[in-house]
C-alpha cells in the first residue's frame, strides 16, 4: 500500500475527453488520480502527460464480475477511495425505429448498469471510511428530448434518478452523491459532429444563452467543486454545466 496522505480519486474513462480534463484538475490539486480505462495505449499516454500524480488501471467495466476485484486492487494499493467519478460511457446516434434491442441494451448496460454496479462496490469502501463522494456524469439528453439518441437518453435519465436515490441512501454514511449534466462541450467529437451537421450546430448555439460551446475544463472545475469541502452540504444535485442551454428558448 502506498504511504500517502493524499486523497484518492478514481475516474472511469479518464484517458480522453472530459475524463482526461477532470483527471488533470485533480492531479493539479494534489489528488492521487487513478484512471480506469480499457484502452492500454490511451491510458499510458494520459498518465505520461498527467505526470507522477496519476496512475492507470486497465479494466473493461462492462464485465461486471471484474468490478469487485478492481475496487479491491485500488484500495489495497492506495488505502482508500475518496472520490469516484462515473464518466465512462458510450453513445449511439440512430433513429428510434432502427435501434435494435441489442444496441439499446448495450448502451443501457455501459451507461447505466456499470454505474450502479461500480458505485455499489465503491460505496462499500466509503461506508467503512464513513466518508466519500460519488459524481455521476449525465447529459443534456436527460434534460430534454433530443432526436435519434433514445438509448443514450434512457440511460442518462436513469443516471440522474440513481443519483438522487443513492444520495438519500448513502448520506447517513457520510457519502455525498451528485451529478453533472454537461451541455455542448468543445471536443474533437463535437467538432466532427458539427462539421457534418452545421444546422445542428446553429440550433445548439441559438438555444444556448451564453452563445458558445463549453470547454472540458468547465466540467472539470465543476467536478472538483462537487468533490471539495466547499460543496459539503450538496448531495443529490444535478449540476448543469451548459451555458444555460437547458433553460434556453
Amino acid at each position: 500500500m502506498e504511504n500517502s496522505n493524499r486523497k484518492v480519486v478514481v475516474i472511469t474513462g479518464g484517458a480522453t475527453g472530459l475524463g482526461f480534463a477532470m483527471a488533470g484538475k485533480f492531479v493539479k490539486n494534489h489528488y492521487k488520480t487513478v484512471i480506469v480505462d480499457r484502452n492500454k495505449t490511451k491510458a499510458a499516454a494520459a498518465v505520461k502527460e498527467l505526470g507522477p500524480g496519476s496512475e492507470s488501471i486497465l479494466c473493461d467495466l462492462t464485465e461486471l464480475d471484474k468490478l469487485p476485484g478492481l475496487v479491491k486492487e485500488i484500495t489495497e494499493k492506495f488505502g482508500r477511495i475518496d472520490v469516484l467519478i462515473n464518466n465512462a460511457g458510450v453513445h449511439l446516434k440512430k433513429p428510434l425505429l432502427k435501434v435494435t434491442d441489442e444496441e439499446f441494451m448495450k448502451v443501457i448496460h455501459t451507461n447505466e448498469t456499470v454505474i450502479f454496479a461500480l458505485s455499489r462496490e465503491v460505496a462499500r469502501i466509503m461506508i467503512r471510511q464513513n466518508s466519500g463522494c460519488i459524481i455521476n456524469i449525465s447529459s443534456m439528453a436527460a434534460r430534454y428530448g433530443i432526436p435519434e439518441v433514445i438509448a443514450y437518453t434512457a440511460a442518462k435519465s436513469a443516471v440522474e434518478g440513481m443519483t438522487r436515490a443513492m444520495a438519500v441512501e448513502l448520506s447517513p454514511h457520510g457519502i455525498r452523491v451528485n451529478c453533472i449534466a454537461p451541455g455542448f462541450i468543445k471536443t474533437s467529437m463535437s467538432e466532427n459532429a458539427f462539421r457534418n451537421d452545421p444546422e445542428r450546430e446553429r440550433k445548439v448555439l441559438s438555444r444556448t444563452p451564453m452563445g458558445k460551446l463549453g470547454h472540458p475544463e468547465d466540467v472539470a472545475n465543476a467536478a472538483f467543486f462537487l468533490a471539495s469541502d466547499e460543496a459539503s452540504y450538496l448531495t443529490g444535485t444535478i449540476l448543469c454545466v451548459d451555458g444555460g442551454n437547458s433553460i434556453g428558448f
